[in-house]
């Protein structure tokens, strides 16, 4: 009977923090001008990321992406889609095909970070994994440098992870911090958002937490239907 207590009194503790991370807000929200910059947040079950537009700003800004191997120069490019997730999880599952006992285990431990970038065509914006946000000009340039800061530097330059990657089209690149499943992959698209102007929730760590949060504590309109 202790055991069904101590458990029942876990599981409220467990539901009250995650309704309390995503309802109490965190971070401030920019005045929105006219010039805002878009930006957007992909999501799957389990991860999100952050899609930034490409222009010329943006490709000098993130020129060594190159020495990843990824053409950037690429003229049907319109999209840097760039995460921050655990090592081995990351580099290890592409696809669910792929999925591992011993990623899994570290995901829920500590383990490395990693980098990813994706280049990506135009992003169908009525699609349900797609949030678009508009952020200010000194958001967008807060966004920038949080992301710049993200990548872990060795003598002055990021260091890819040559032979890691899902095809020709994406990269992995060495990350600053360390990961784990309650501070993870959406606890870093949140620091990036707040660093942008957008309030997010205190904690969310799941892809479902962070979305609701966007929505309440933004001016966030719904994806129109497909």
């Amino acid at each position: 009977m202790k055991f069904l207590r101590y458990l029942c009194v876990g599981l409220v503790l467990i539901a009250f923090a995650v309704a309390a991370g995503t309802v109490l807000p965190r971070g401030h929200a920019d005045d929105i001008a006219a010039n805002s910059r878009p930006i957007l947040v992909l999501k799957n079950p389990i991860h999100t990321d952050i899609a930034l537009p490409v222009d010329a700003e943006l490709l000098a800004r993130f020129g060594f992406l190159r020495e990843g191997g990824l053409d950037i120069d690429h003229p049907g490019l319109r999209y840097l889609i760039i995460g921050w997730g655990g090592r081995s999880f990351y580099t290890e599952t592409p696809t669910w095909a792929d999925l591992k006992p011993m990623p899994v285990l570290k995901s829920f431990t500590l383990d490395q970070s990693v980098m990813h970038v994706a280049l990506a065509g135009e992003i169908p914006l009525t699609d349900a994994s797609v949030t678009a946000l508009n952020i200010s000009d000194n958001g967008y340039r807060s966004l920038l440098g949080f992301i710049e800061a993200s990548f872990a530097r060795s003598q002055g330059n990021p260091v890819p992870l040559l032979g890691k990657s899902y095809g020709s089209d994406d990269a992995f690149f060495e990350a600053n911090g360390y990961f784990n499943a309650l501070l993870g992959c959406n606890t870093w698209t949140a620091a990036a958002l707040r660093a942008a102007g957008i309030k997010t929730g205190w904690w969310t760590p799941l892809p479902p937490l962070l979305m609701t949060s966007l929505h309440l504590h933004n001016d966030v309109a719904a994806a129109p239907p497909q």
